[in-house]
């Protein structure tokens, strides 16, 4: 089985594209809170969403391959090092933001940084979703994609945002550094070359030090999933295939 974990600020469905092109079994996973309920008394701290995903991929019979975007792709990279969760295989992006000299990107500190991230998000409220969708088209989101993506986002998901970036103060490695090691699993580090949010050298170091395969995405974003799903498709496949 083939597991998925979207990002921020997305929900599940950033997925759907890929999926149906990838012809094998396959499930995406809701971050709590982000087009979800938020379970109450969930602080939503990278820490707690590690738990929450170890305890949906411990409800599977066999070991999946696990893959990741964004923060799901933070949250793969701490399971893949740091739990007794049976993997297969993982795959994930932006491997930069586990580098301990990661400076997180402009959007981050701003959400960090208290009164400011909450003003943020209330800015969101206030705005369309036909405004809110123009500014992820203007980060590399296909039109259709970033209306979908506007359109989910509540004040929910904007609380969750802020609780877990401000958790993940100076950066992961920071917190999650002291695990990181040649996981157990095979692993394939995935680096768009036109992420505004993503960095080779520092993401090649990171895979270097999992002992994971480096794949440059050549001509694509942050949302490589939305804008070459089969491509993205086929290599994912292609790894998975590639585990003995």
């Amino acid at each position: 089985m083939i597991v998925f974990v979207h990002g921020v600020p997305e929900t599940f469905v950033i997925w759907d594209k890929l999926r149906a092109n990838l012809n094998a079994p396959s499930v995406a996973l809701s971050m709590p809170g982000f087009g979800c309920a938020r379970p109450v008394g969930f602080g939503a701290t990278k820490g707690e969403y590690v738990d929450w995903l170890v305890g949906e991929l411990n409800q599977f019979d066999e070991p999946v391959d696990l893959v990741g975007h964004d923060w799901g792709a933070g949250l793969t990279y701490r399971v893949a090092t740091a739990s007794d969760v049976r993997l297969r295989s993982w795959s994930a992006d932006i491997a930069n933001i586990m580098h301990p000299d990661y400076v997180w990107h402009d959007f981050a500190r701003i959400w960090q940084t208290p009164g400011d991230g909450e003003a943020f998000f209330t800015a969101q409220r206030l705005s369309s979703p036909q405004e809110r969708a123009s500014g992820l088209e203007m980060l590399g989101v296909p039109h259709d994609d970033a209306v979908t993506m506007s359109e989910a986002s509540d004040e929910t998901m904007g609380a969750c945002i802020l609780d877990l970036y401000r958790s993940a103060t100076p950066n992961p490695f920071a917190h999650w550094g002291s695990a990181f090691r040649p996981t157990a699993a095979p692993g394939m580090v995935l680096c768009p070359s036109d992420d505004p949010f993503g960095g080779e050298k520092k993401s090649s170091e990171v895979a270097a030090v999992l002992g994971a395969r480096h794949q440059i995405l050549d001509g694509l974003g942050h949302w490589w999933l939305l804008q070459a799903p089969e491509l993205g498709a086929d290599l994912l496949r292609e790894f998975i295939e590639s585990v003995g």
